[in-house]
């Protein structure tokens, strides 16, 4: 360690608001002056080793805990965000997003976060666009576009649902489990019912007897989740209220949605503590199986979650998450990695997504480059809902993962050995202007289809230059 000290403003700042204290508390609990502790924070006075000694002899804290592993990450989500050609003009130096992001951290994540709504509200734009060129009028009430645009520019991220949960997560594992925890702090019970008598409810609440209901044929993952959901309800409904009131969604079957999507999103970070959770990511570089099996979760719970370790101060690898049914419907869309695709209706079936029903729980993966040349590396297999007893109906889905080709590397999934060799495909046909493709459904739009009287392509257009 230099002996002059280093430089760790922000994290400083941030550990003294963790443990609630102001810069009076912490200057008292570590001899120091109140100015002192302000200049710390500002970066204008380095942290010594002796304060560092002190602040893990008085606070109890693990010296690995003030190092900031994700700065490089978010130098380069910075630095891919200022190539928008709405930056052109301004020259930006690398290092100076690195010195902007060590200095000032939260204003880098909210620079990312202005600049993700930005494009939020270019993709809306070109949604409409695409649905006046193909005639349909676009339903501007979609409650499920507009959540999804709600989670999306929070890169579904909510810090005080984590720490909340996290912190609910430890009083959980010393009552005893959920379902003791639901007993001695809510007095509820749990059951669980036949289908015939839940009559399509997999959880229900019943007040009067004081009781949980789930379905029985349920498995134990879901059961799980299920219960944790219902503490979300009994627990955060006035934090995920204000959350849904300051996202401004303009129906009320909107906030209903955005609402279950932060209940379940808490749920999920009960089942997996935001700091233990991302301590496992990183042990088992992103392996998704194992990191269902150690925290006791399904697949598709534990891919989810993998798309919400955006915590600023501890971001992970940004992940695109989808669901789909063999029909292509998206039932399931979250993005914190920036990943174009599927935004603007339809997909593209050279994407390994929609073939994987062929293969059932066999994880695919692909490289996968789009028109302007971005490559992403995509992880996808089968996941079943439903069933549990003979001649219950069960659905097939298919799920992936996506995240930027430069992330791969840190995956259990990457091979360095084996070349890369991406599989070039589009947001979606009509936005793809690649002339040979066979796969094609549709024409590009603004292309002029060209007459086969003499000659017929292999495509199914020919396209006039």
């Amino acid at each position: 360690m230099d002996k002059q000290g280093v430089y760790l403003g922000p994290r400083l700042r941030r550990l003294r608001k963790d443990l609630g204290l102001t810069q009076a508390n912490m200057a008292s609990d570590l001899e120091v002056s109140p100015s002192y502790i302000a200049l710390m924070e500002g970066n204008q006075r380095p942290v010594t080793a002796e304060i560092l000694l002190r602040l893990a002899r008085t606070y109890k804290l693990d010296m690995a805990s003030l190092a900031d592993d994700s700065l490089p990450d978010l130098v380069a989500r910075l630095q891919t965000a200022l190539k928008d050609p709405l930056f052109a003009d301004i020259d930006i130096a690398p290092l100076e997003a690195a010195d902007v992001l060590t200095s000032f951290p939260g204003f880098g994540e909210a620079l990312l976060r202005l600049h993700t709504a930005y494009k939020e509200g270019q993709f809306a734009l070109a949604d409409r666009r695409q649905a006046a060129a193909e005639g349909a009028g676009e339903d501007p009430g979609d409650p499920v576009a507009a959540v999804r645009s709600f989670l999306a520019a929070r890169h579904n991220c909510f810090p005080a649902l984590d720490s909340a949960a996290e912190r609910l997560a430890g009083v959980v594992a010393e009552a005893g489990g959920l379902v003791a925890y639901l007993d001695s702090r809510h007095a509820l019970r749990v059951r669980r019912l036949p289908a015939s008598v839940m009559v399509g409810s997999k959880r229900r609440l019943d007040r009067h007897r004081r009781e949980v209901l789930l379905e029985e044929t349920l498995d134990g993952a879901s059961q799980t989740f299920q219960l944790a959901q219902q503490i979300a309800y009994l627990e955060m409904d006035e934090e995920i209220d204000r959350l849904v009131r300051d996202a401004a969604l303009n129906s009320e079957s909107s906030r209903r949605l955005a609402h279950r999507a932060l209940a379940g999103f808490f749920a999920a970070a009960v089942l997996m503590p935001y700091t233990a959770f991302a301590r496992a990511v990183d042990a088992r570089r992103y392996d998704i199986e194992a990191l269902s099996r150690q925290f006791s979760t399904s697949f598709e719970q534990t891919a989810h979650r993998l798309t919400t370790l955006q915590k600023p101060g501890q971001e992970r690898i940004p992940f695109f998450f989808i669901r789909v049914d063999m029909a292509g419907n998206v039932s399931k869309r979250l993005d914190s990695a920036g990943f174009p695709f599927a935004r603007h209706g339809g997909g593209c079936p050279l994407w390994s997504l929609h073939q994987v029903f062929s293969t059932p729980r066999q994880l695919v993966t692909q490289w996968l480059e789009l028109p302007d040349g971005q490559r992403f590396f995509s992880i996808a297999r089968t996941v079943r809902s439903g069933g549990g007893a003979f001649g219950v109906a069960r659905v097939e889905r298919a799920v992936a993962l996506v995240c930027e080709g430069s992330q791969a590397e840190r995956l259990v999934y990457h091979s360095p050995q084996q070349p890369v060799v991406p599989t070039p495909i589009g947001i979606t046909c009509r936005l793809c202007q690649r002339e040979q493709c066979t796969a094609r459904s549709q024409p590009p739009i603004g292309r002029q289809i060209l007459p086969d009287h003499y000659r017929r392509t292999e495509a199914p257009f020919g396209f006039s230059d």
